[in-house]
């Protein structure tokens, strides 16, 4: 899912945290809480208190699944771009420190200024 050497934009959709993958659950520290969580059509981004969690289902029956952690202390730049009035989506920008950038961009109704709070809060 997340290819830092492609410049591609991952389209997500918000969901509930509840809705968050059982295996992704079982990969939580203690005090690691899911804050924000986001799907494409079978893999899904999560946002904890400590990291970024990005899966990437493989294969016809998904059976093989590819999960990338990236912990706050690595982002050293970010940017957010809000929604239009004809352009619904928002998209989000990391600069990953050693690895490179990646880009979301976020469809549906989604409060963009929550997540650059959320991300602030764990990367300053």
């Amino acid at each position: 899912m997340i290819d830092f050497n492609k410049d591609t934009v991952i389209k997500l959709s918000p969901i509930a945290p509840t809705d968050l993958m059982p295996t992704i659950a079982s990969f939580l520290v203690t005090g690691e809480e899911a804050v924000m969580v986001f799907k494409t059509v079978r893999d899904q981004v999560v946002f904890t208190n400590k990291r970024i969690i990005a899966t990437n289902v493989q294969g016809l029956i998904g059976k093989k699944i590819d999960y990338t952690s990236v912990p706050y202390r690595k982002i050293n730049m970010f940017s957010v771009i809000t929604a239009a009035l004809l352009d619904l989506s928002c998209e989000l920008e990391l600069s990953i420190s050693e690895v490179g950038k990646i880009r979301f961009e976020i469809n549906g109704s989604f409060d963009i200024v929550k997540l650059n709070r959320v991300i602030s809060e764990y990367v300053l």
